[in-house]
């Protein structure tokens, strides 16, 4: 992304553009995003100077006005796919994962959500051709689930069709049985996996802003980050703030949080997956009592919402429960050590 003169904006001089670079705006539709809350804090300018700033972003970049119908449909021919590479399931998701969108999938632990942040991972890395996005990943890792051996089992279990063409567009030589080869071709997928370990939920909202400056280094690159996973969502939120008493507090947490992981789908055309925990609910005399936590803020937030459950030995069942265009239904498919596979 070419660096652009920020002191051209109303009331940014050279001093206030250096902390807005430091800060990871560094371009004007960045800025034109931003609240002047949190503008004022990074640049050290009061509000109504931040609301001049972002008011003269949004000028410059040329977003936050009305356009038409038609407009909105040529802007969503850029969205992608991304693969889970079940036939099944990407059908019931109209094709797979959309980027600039949020999926959550909630269930209760033991359901597979670590896995299909793993498989994704290493989808989103194939051509397009054969359902990638022909970029790499952002690991958000909050319950210690991440494992490299995982996406080697992956990788080995894709198929030799798919497996051929990756090494040949990696560069790799070798064929696909070979263990030096595949070996070679695994450290190579690792490569653009970027994991951090988020410590506390201070700590994964401030990783949710070194992924943005991640993705920015990246955009220009030959594999741009396509995906972010948060595996998972909730869990420091739900340990940290205990009873009613903190709710609200950490609620609103969670959704600034959402809304920094929203921006960077919207501004990187990247796909967010975020796995959330789910509590029973112990009125429930009829049907499942299992729902996810998060409450309204994550559902309103949240653009697809599937639903992951157990069912015999290792079959899954993926429930859509929420999307904006598409109808509610399930699919089937089976967590083995090759990765996600179809019934």
């Amino acid at each position: 992304m070419p660096e652009v003169d920020l002191e051209e904006l109303s009331g940014v001089g050279p001093a206030t553009a250096e902390k807005l670079r430091e800060a990871g705006y560094d371009s004007y539709q960045s800025i034109a995003v931003a609240s002047p809350g949190e503008l004022s804090n990074t640049a050290d300018v009061g509000e109504s100077s931040a609301s001049d700033i972002i008011q003269s972003a949004r000028q410059e970049a040329d977003v936050g006005g009305f356009e038409t119908g038609s407009a909105v449909l040529e802007r969503r021919e850029q969205i992608g796919k991304l693969t889970w590479n079940v036939d099944e399931v990407d059908e019931l998701l109209g094709g797979g994962v959309e980027t600039q969108s949020i999926t959550e999938v909630y269930g209760e632990f033991g359901a597979g959500k670590s896995q299909i942040t793993h498989q994704l991972s290493v989808n989103v890395q194939l051509s397009k051709e054969h359902g990638g996005l022909e970029g790499s990943a952002i690991f958000v890792d909050s319950e210690d689930t991440f494992r490299p051996e995982r996406i080697d089992d992956m990788v080995r279990g894709l198929d030799d069709e798919i497996i051929a063409d990756e090494l040949e567009r990696r560069e790799i030589e070798g064929e696909p049985g070979d263990d030096e080869t595949m070996q070679a071709l695994v450290e190579d997928f690792l490569e653009y996996i970027h994991v951090a370990k988020a410590f506390n939920s201070n700590h994964q909202i401030l990783l949710a802003e070194k992924a943005k400056e991640v993705a920015q280094e990246n955009e220009d690159s030959d594999m741009p980050v396509r995906l972010l996973c948060v595996d998972s969502l909730t869990a420091h939120f739900r340990a940290e703030y205990v009873g009613r008493g903190e709710l609200a507090d950490r609620q609103q947490k969670l959704n600034k949080h959402l809304h920094d992981l929203m921006r960077i789908g919207d501004l990187h055309n990247t796909a967010v997956l975020v796995t959330n925990q789910v509590q029973s609910n112990p009125d429930a005399f009829f049907g499942d009592p299992t729902k996810p936590i998060g409450g309204n803020i994550l559902g309103h937030t949240s653009t697809f919402r599937i639903y992951l459950r157990k069912s015999k030995n290792d079959k899954r069942i993926v429930r859509l429960v929420d999307a904006p265009n598409l109808a509610d239904g399930e699919a089937v498919m089976r967590v083995q050590d090759g990765g996600l596979k179809p019934e």
